[in-house]
């Protein structure tokens, strides 16, 4: 299918009036911002700086206890909480049941430390989740004030699977109402704050556990992604996330939970973790029987891969990519060309303009998003809530009800512009499929700024558009942080493969991980 070769005029300069009035703006929010913001405790345990699978094989050596691991984990939890707020509920009583039980383990010697290695890899190893993701005895509000006293009554496919392997859930982080804004805030909970800087955004949908994982609150998290909801809190918020495959990992007990087949194929749930080599082995367990598709273990030579990348995307309403983030892709261009001699190819895919239109028809469905919001669901009572929003007597927020509008209206699900962009969507799969292969990587921003000051996302609201597009055409993808801007924030890439190639992903980011130097730990008060 023909692309339009030009945008049109009246694109251009509704997009030239959006960003300038966005550089307006961006000037308010750095006077408003000025001098606000607050810098978290140091990290004093050198147990919590550590790999999850280094603090696993400790545990297992009686080198510490898990017992002490959670208690340091607690500890950072309540000394960064207060700056943070990503952390909302606790589990730390039944948690540290669950470490003494693995201590005791461990102690009767009934396992010997290889055989725990295979049976139980994370044995009293302490993670966190999202509050969309559920957990037995713990609430499941998805940031909903109408699901603040909804307590879930199992675990989640992914959850069970790794508490099977001997992790231990601690508790759950922020999300954004209903999963679906890139910045984490809901009236059930209230805004989190970015550990770098807490009046910068953590991103979402799984923010919360973003700034947890960067605060190192807990041993490794667990998020989901449909539009970037992994990556973009790990981006913003200097830490290593991988979206899967479609359909690799279980999405049972999410909320809300996908409609259809289709949408489920949309979504991901992976792992968030501070050290790349924690990615591939906590995959394994998470993509539970189709690991065995993903030939985990399967060595990669990374000097072997063929590389290609592309810096911007050009769609409408989307920022041009920040100088800064733009020379780490090419510093990574470069390293890959003096280390291992490769030469990655520069691409220009033209399809990537339409990527918020193929990602937008992609999500529609015969359920609208705002029956997520209200049961009295139409323009009207949307209309009507916004109102109430603006006076304060609203439990839904002001950009979860602007979504909804936004659903109400547009091309409608099964419409022919729908199925055109399905058909653009399926295009641009087989371009990437036809050029990655089994053997190519595709370097790619994650976002195309470091992360903005609170509330700011709404001025910038489609920045989305260069992960969004990834979860419609179904490829793995990790991102990977490559150090700070000048402004001191979280910059990076992501690095995309073929289908059930999220071994080359997972391969590529240990070796970046080792030669920029991977997470960096926030500043921090003194």
């Amino acid at each position: 299918m023909e692309l339009d070769k030009q945008v049109p005029m009246k694109l251009r300069v509704i997009n030239f009036a959006r960003l300038f009035i966005a550089k307006i703006a961006r000037f308010f929010f750095s006077i408003y911002y000025y001098n606000d913001g607050k810098k978290i405790p140091p990290i004093t345990s050198d147990v919590l700086k550590l790999p999850a699978i280094e603090v696993a094989r400790k545990i297992r050596q009686k080198e510490i206890t898990s017992v002490q691991v959670l208690e340091e984990c607690i500890q950072r939890i309540n000394d960064i909480n207060g700056q943070l707020n990503c952390f909302v509920e606790n589990r730390f009583e039944k948690a540290l049941k669950e470490a003494r039980e693995a201590d005791e383990l461990i102690r009767s010697g009934t396992k010997t430390p290889d055989q725990l290695l295979q049976e139980k890899p994370f044995l009293g190893v302490p993670f966190t989740t999202k509050d969309c993701m559920a957990v037995k005895g713990l609430h499941q509000t998805s940031g909903l004030v109408s699901r603040q006293n909804y307590i879930a009554d199992e675990d989640a496919e992914v959850i069970r699977l790794i508490r099977a392997k001997g992790a231990i859930i601690i508790g759950l982080t922020n999300v954004p109402e209903v999963c679906m804004w890139w910045e984490t805030h809901n009236h059930v909970y209230g805004r989190s704050n970015n550990p770098y800087d807490t009046t910068r955004i953590v991103g979402g949908s799984s923010g919360g556990e973003g700034a947890m994982q960067a605060a190192a609150g807990s041993i490794f998290g667990i998020g989901s992604d449909i539009g970037g909801s992994i990556r973009m809190p790990s981006f913003f918020n200097g830490i290593f996330g991988h979206k899967p495959s479609r359909n690799t990992v279980s999405n049972h007990g999410q909320f809300p939970s996908p409609s259809s087949d289709f949408l489920h194929s949309l979504l991901g749930v992976g792992p968030m973790t501070r050290h790349a080599v924690d990615l591939k082995p906590l995959l394994e367990v998470m993509s539970g029987k189709n690991s065995e598709k993903l030939k985990l273990n399967e060595p990669v030579n990374v000097g072997k891969l063929k590389v290609y990348y592309q810096i911007n995307n050009n769609a409408p309403l989307t920022d041009p990519v920040d100088p800064d983030i733009e020379t780490a892709l090419l510093k990574v261009v470069e390293y890959l060309n003096v280390k291992h001699k490769i030469v990655a190819e520069e691409k220009n895919i033209a399809l990537l303009r339409k990527s918020l239109a193929i990602w937008f028809s992609n999500m529609k469905t015969a359920k609208f998003f705002g029956s997520y919001l209200m049961e009295d669901y139409s323009f009207l009572s949307i209309v009507k809530e916004i109102l109430k929003n603006i006076i304060g007597l609203s439990g839904n927020t002001l950009i979860a009800l602007f979504t909804a509008l936004f659903d109400y209206g547009g091309e409608q699900f099964e419409s022919p512009k729908y199925k055109r962009y399905l058909k653009l969507r399926d295009e641009l799969e087989k371009t990437f499929c036809d050029m990655l292969k089994n053997d190519g990587v595709f370097l790619y921003p994650t976002h195309p700024t470091p992360a903005l000051y609170h509330n700011e996302p709404l001025l910038r609201s489609m920045n989305f558009s260069y992960t969004a597009i990834i979860n419609s055409l179904g490829f793995p993808s990790t991102t990977i942080p490559l150090g700070l801007s000048r402004e001191g924030l979280p910059i990076g890439i992501q690095v995309i493969a073929n289908h059930n190639n999220d071994r080359l992903c997972l391969a590529f980011a240990e070796e970046l991980d080792k030669a920029f130097g991977g997470w960096i730990e926030p500043q921090s008060s003194k």
